[in-house]
Order: structure tokens, then sequence, then C-alpha cells
């Protein structure tokens, strides 16, 4: 019964239902009448079903016609999206993107851009991974994901990279830790018994990590994730290098202090380089490109404005 139901059929139905007549839809759909109320008739025939009471001079959907006819909306955006979907596989365009981003990126570049996909490609599913250190370019290599934004510090061997911003990092501390209270330039003596908190990764045994950098301090507790160690930091349980984007707010209402380190004075302060991963070899398609664009734009915007 269903089986013989065409799309054609649907259409009319829908037609019928819009315009409120069997003439009027026929002009809608460039017909002559005779051929949709035809079309009508042979489909109540085929579902077993009055669609339409004839007892007027002009048919009128009957209830069993109106739920059918919300049906065929329903029916009607499917196979839009699915006539969607064909004709990004034929241009070429992907139907999925999948992405790695290291816990430093600027969250709300990254909330701009998934904005800016939903818009853009609303046809596209994404899976979004964040990951710390070397995790992301495991990520990539375990073709988990097509594109990764990583620190270059990490281990990017056999991958395909682009530098795409500097990241200044800043020691921080809570005004209550007793850091904050010390007078001028904090020495490597004063930071070597002051509890360091460390980002620490969380990789299987034998993968290689990514060495320590900016690490003064002989007591450290390691953390393995970025808010956890910026909640510590803030609870003046301990001190440590954030992203200046990620303390900018904290800083200026007087959350947290910025330390003079010795290790820094004359020089520039630490930074670390965010940049684009993939594997090599592999061409990206049109979706995957523009995404690399926008990450990168975005990336730049909110750190040029920390």
């Amino acid at each position: 019964m269903l089986e013989s139901v065409t799309i054609d059929q649907l259409r009319t139905l829908r037609a019928v239902a819009e315009e409120g007549s069997f003439s009027a839809a026929a002009r809608q759909l460039g017909q002559g009448q005779p051929a949709v109320s035809q079309a009508m008739q042979r489909l109540e025939k085929q579902l077993g079903m009055r669609l339409f009471d004839r007892s007027s001079r002009v048919p009128r959907l009957t209830a069993k016609g109106e739920a059918l006819v919300a049906a065929t909306q329903r029916l009607h955006d499917d196979l839009a999206t699915f006539q969607a979907l064909v004709g990004r596989i034929k241009s070429g365009e992907e139907t999925k993107l999948a992405l790695v981003v290291d816990a430093m990126f600027p969250t709300e570049a990254l909330v701009t851009f998934v904005k800016e996909l939903a818009q853009a490609h609303p046809g596209v599913e994404l899976t979004l991974e964040v990951e710390l250190l070397a995790a992301v370019a495991e990520r990539i290599r375990e073709r988990k994901a097509t594109l990764g934004i990583a620190g270059a510090d990490a281990d990017l061997s056999g991958l395909e990279q682009r530098p795409i911003a500097l990241m200044k990092m800043i020691p921080v501390a809570a005004p209550s830790h007793p850091l904050a209270a010390a007078k001028g330039v904090i020495t490597d003596e004063q930071l070597a018994t002051a509890t360091q908190l460390v980002l620490s990764e969380r990789l299987p045994t034998g993968k290689m990590g990514t060495a320590d950098r900016g690490v003064f301090s002989t007591k450290r507790w390691r953390v393995a994730d970025l808010m956890t160690k910026h909640a510590l930091i803030l609870g003046g349980l301990g001190w440590g290098h954030e992203p200046e984007h990620l303390v900018r707010e904290d800083l200026a209402a007087g959350r947290l202090v910025q330390l003079r380190l010795a290790a820094w004075e004359g020089g520039l302060p630490p930074q670390r380089t965010l940049a684009l991963v993939r594997r090599k070899g592999t061409p990206l398609g049109p979706v995957a490109t523009w995404a690399a664009n926008r990450l990168t734009t975005l990336c730049q915007l909110a750190l040029d404005s920390a």
C-alpha cells in the first residue's frame, strides 16, 4: 500500500492543503485541475481512507486528511535535507567535521566558531574535543580528528603544522598567597619552596608527553585540566603560569595578582605558540578549509584583544 505512494502525490496533497482547492493547487503545480483531482482519488484508494469531504462544491480535508498533510510537511523537510546532503556530497563538501583543540584555545573564539559553522554549514555534523598538550596531536594521528589546534611545544612529529598565534603566559597567584606580598622581583630561591601548579597530560604509557616549561618550584602539584588549575590558583593553593586571555578579568578585578619573576626579567615573558595541525598528505575539503581559516582568524582576534 504505502510503497505505491509517490512523492509527487504527497506534493500534490500539500499543494491542495496550502491553496484550499484542487483548481488553485493545479495552478501552483502547473497542471490541469482533472489531473490533481485524479491524483487525490488514487491516493485515497491506495491508503484506504477518505482524505476529502466532497459533500460541498469545494472539497475539504477530513480529520484524517489534515493529519496526513501534517505528516507530509515533515516528509517535505526530510526530503529537502536529503537533497541538500546529496548536493554537498556531489560537490565534494564534507558532511562531518571532527576537531580537537588545546584547552588553552580561547573559549570565546571557539564559541564564535561553532556559531558561525552552524550558520555557514548547517548540515555538517560537528565533533569537538578539548585536550591538553600532546594529546591534541595524538587525536590527529589516531584519525579521531581532521584538524587540531595544538601548542607547538608539544610533540607534533609526523604532522603538518602551521603557526597561527602567540599566546602570552603570565605567572599569577591569589592576593592571599605569600608570593603576592613579595616586594620587588621574586627570586628563584623564593619560588623553589612555593607550591607550583602544573598541567599534567593524560597519555597512554609509552607515549611522549610535552616537556615541562617554566617550572621553578621543587614542590609541584599536577592537575589534568586547565580549569582545575585555574580554580586552585584562585583559591590561593599555589601559583602558576596561565594564558593571558584566561586571567585578564581576574587580574582586572583583583582576584589574581601578576608575579614578577626574576627568571623573566629583562626578557620576553613566556609565550606559547599555537599551531594548526593535520596529518601530512591529507587534503582538506571545503568545510575543513573554511574551518581552518576561521579558527585561525578568531584565535588571533581573541589573543590580540587580551
